[in-house]
């Protein structure tokens, strides 16, 4: 029988070569795709890895970069993502790219809508086809509703139902399980295996490395463009991955446990949400307090309520909610977003590119966002003071830029999620609300992140933490929230906060 690796690849970069201005994304990147196995790319954020499916993928066209494809073994040259599309590649990025008013049905079949009589959209179909693609991906999405009612988390099991729909020979994922918990995870992996073992190609990019390990056929490591190592699978353990990635040893890195929680600042009392779709509760009579110098971490699956409860805490959430939020040191509820902001409230959003993030401005910009006019005196901004902060905040958090005026858009994933945490760090707040803080960041910039938050709760933030992944949730964290269909399952603490006893508050 002939294994992949005797096998001619699928699709190959050889010597792949892109600038960028100020930066040379790219420098002779050899890379491989064959069918029946699972290569996965892994690196630090700003390592090359987008830019280099984004060229597997024909966003990049053929004339913007050096070096050669070959698509079974012939040269290809893709001038967009119809070309890699029609040579049967798909790719999932980092960022969604759905629809936001049209149902998760009509996003998975986004133009390949099946017909009747040639013309004729047959949603009858669409449906039943959709909610059989979901089904094998142990989703139960509502197919009818808008895309724009689920939370990230949703939005990704959509693209990747998508993408399952095409029946395509390469199928490229870039952080697939980032806003994933464990089990969703778990069951994207096995669907991973069963499409491997079908013959088909995937590469697979994630700095989640026990998923990496226990998936690949083959890891290929990026480092500032260049390619530093490939080998098959039982050639890697964790630490050589890490060590190949970062450059340095970081065995024996972990973040040190809290001084210990203060007096409560954050009060929450039966607070309660309702979905904009359906008006069902997604929050429903939640209560807790949250001391100065805590974290408190929050665990659940997917639809649990998490970003939600977040949102309504902010004073964010788009449609109807109650109950009672305030905070030790006002003497008013917090009822908006202006409230929450002027009483020392400040929100990591799940999906940073909607609610995050200003695309087309510069990383100065979107850093001083909501601290302008702290650098402003008689109408005048000291934009030399500001710029000092500034570069500080990008030095602090290692924020890969060519400048300070560059557009967070030409940013990796893991540079943009750095700047929206960043943009709170230039003022201390009172309560920080992190959901998802870590997606799509590199195992050393998650190191330096996670010992900034531990830093902030040192000094009295108190610090609400929104994680998938229960072992950041258990190791930073000083007590676990646990939510299940939008109420408290579980609040535990210290020997008590375990993986198991997590999980079984969670279901």
């Amino acid at each position: 029988m002939t294994s992949p690796a005797d096998t001619a690849p699928f699709l190959e970069a050889r010597g792949i070569t892109m600038d960028f201005p100020g930066v040379r994304a790219l420098d002779r990147v050899s890379f491989s795709a064959r069918c029946g196995e699972i290569h996965a790319l892994v690196g630090e954020n700003g390592a090359g890895k987008s830019t280099l499916i984004k060229i597997l993928g024909g966003i990049h066209p053929g004339d913007s970069y050096a070096g050669e494809l070959l698509l079974e073994g012939r040269p290809a040259h893709f001038w967009s993502p119809r070309d890699a599309a029609s040579a049967g590649i798909a790719v999932i990025h980092q960022e969604l790219s759905l629809i936001p008013h049209l149902s998760v049905a009509e996003n998975i079949f986004l133009g390949a809508e099946p017909r009747r009589c040639g013309f004729i959209a047959d949603f009858d179909r669409m449906r039943h086809d959709a909610e059989t693609i979901l089904s094998g991906l142990n989703s139960e999405l509502e197919i009818a509703a808008p895309v724009s009612s689920f939370g990230v988390a949703a939005q990704q099991m959509v693209e990747i139902a998508r993408a399952i729909r095409r029946e395509n020979r390469l199928l490229i994922l870039d952080e697939p399980t980032a806003s994933l918990s464990e089990p969703e995870s778990l069951n994207l992996l096995s669907l991973l295996r069963r499409m491997r073992d079908r013959g088909q190609a995937v590469v697979y990019i994630s700095h989640r490395l026990d998923e990496v390990l226990a998936v690949a056929d083959r890891i290929t490591v990026l480092r500032d463009g260049r390619v530093v190592g490939t080998g098959d699978r039982g050639d890697w353990t964790r630490e050589r991955l890490i060590c190949a990635m970062v450059g340095r040893d970081m065995s024996g890195k972990s973040v040190a446990r809290g001084k210990g929680k203060g007096e409560p600042i954050l009060h929450v009392r039966d607070v309660w949400a309702t979905d904009p779709a359906s008006g069902k509760r997604v929050v429903d009579r939640v209560s807790f307090d949250l001391h100065r110098g805590e974290i408190l971490g929050v665990a659940g699956l997917m639809g649990s309520g998490r970003t939600e409860l977040a949102l309504t805490i902010f004073g964010a959430w788009p449609a109807a909610w109650g109950g009672a939020v305030w905070l030790e040191t006002a003497g008013r509820p917090v009822r908006s977003v202006s409230d929450a902001i002027e009483q020392g409230v400040a929100l990591v959003p799940e999906d940073r590119r909607r609610h995050g993030l200003v695309l087309d401005f510069p990383v100065f910009d979107n850093l001083m966002l909501v601290h302008l006019p702290r650098y402003a005196k008689a109408g005048v901004t000291d934009e030399a003071t500001a710029a000092r902060d500034a570069r500080a905040i990008a030095g602090r958090l290692d924020i890969r830029a060519p400048s300070l005026q560059t557009p967070v858009l030409r940013l990796s994933g893991g540079n943009q999620q750095k700047i929206v945490v960043g943009k709170w760090l230039m003022r201390p707040p009172a309560v920080l609300l992190l959901d998802e803080p870590a997606r799509g960041i590199d195992v050393g910039a998650k190191f330096e992140m996670f010992r900034i938050i531990r830093e902030l709760a040192d000094e009295g933030t108190a610090v609400l933490m929104i994680s998938s992944e229960l072992p950041e949730v258990l190791a930073l964290s000083d007590r676990v929230l646990v939510m299940r269909r939008g109420r408290v399952g579980a609040v535990l603490e210290g020997c008590d906060a375990t993986p198991e006893r997590i999980m079984e508050a969670a279901v």
